[in-house]
């Protein structure tokens, strides 16, 4: 279920929606590193700033979930998705797929924008994917069939892992990753019980 064999011509037409997001975050990644444009355009333009939500700048409940910070920042992320994405994306299609995704990583940072002070900033997908991981955990808990054991004992740890790191490093948004998982799992509640 989460290892990839497919060529990268495959997985670009099996998970389009992935392959989509991905490429976004890498050309978003390249233009605020790149010196074509001033060196935080990017990240002032795009990142939730919650002064700025709250002046009316609604986007940047949204924007975020593309930017990234640093190299490792955008490779652990675009890497966790391509990971885990597929099964999801194949098992509830585009639109259902890419709802789920942002949905989450919305919900996490509306509840950043109303938790955290007017002087917080963030960027990052881990709300959106950390939504993937809720979703994983009401199929586990509501379908048995749709993930295997063997799955299951690769799933579980993962979201136990990143759940401890989200609380041992610093510069983390933690209430993204915590609302992020809130918020797929309840949307993987209400899906499984249909």
């Amino acid at each position: 279920m989460f290892v990839r064999t497919e060529s990268f011509p495959q997985f670009l037409r099996l998970y389009p929606i992935i392959s989509l997001i991905v490429f976004i975050h890498i050309v978003l990644y390249l233009v605020s590193s790149l010196p074509i444009f001033p060196q935080r355009w990017v990240y002032e333009q795009l990142a939730g700033v919650n002064l700025f939500i709250k002046e009316g700048e609604w986007w940047r409940l949204v924007t975020p979930i593309f930017v990234h910070l640093g190299f490792a920042h955008l490779l652990f992320n675009s890497f966790s998705l391509v990971l885990f994405g597929p099964p999801l994306e194949k098992y509830l299609g585009k639109m259902r797929f890419i709802l789920l995704y942002l949905a989450s990583g919305v919900f996490a940072n509306i509840i950043t924008y109303l938790i955290k002070p007017l002087t917080y900033s963030h960027v990052g997908a881990s709300g959106a994917i950390f939504g993937l991981f809720g979703f994983y955990i009401a199929m586990i808990l509501l379908k048995k069939a749709f993930i295997t054991r063997e799955s299951r004992q690769v799933i579980l740890p993962i979201v136990v892992i990143g759940v401890v790191m989200t609380f041992m490093q610093s510069g983390i948004n933690i209430t993204a990753h915590i609302f992020g998982l809130l918020g797929g799992f309840i949307i993987g509640w209400i899906s499984g019980k249909k």
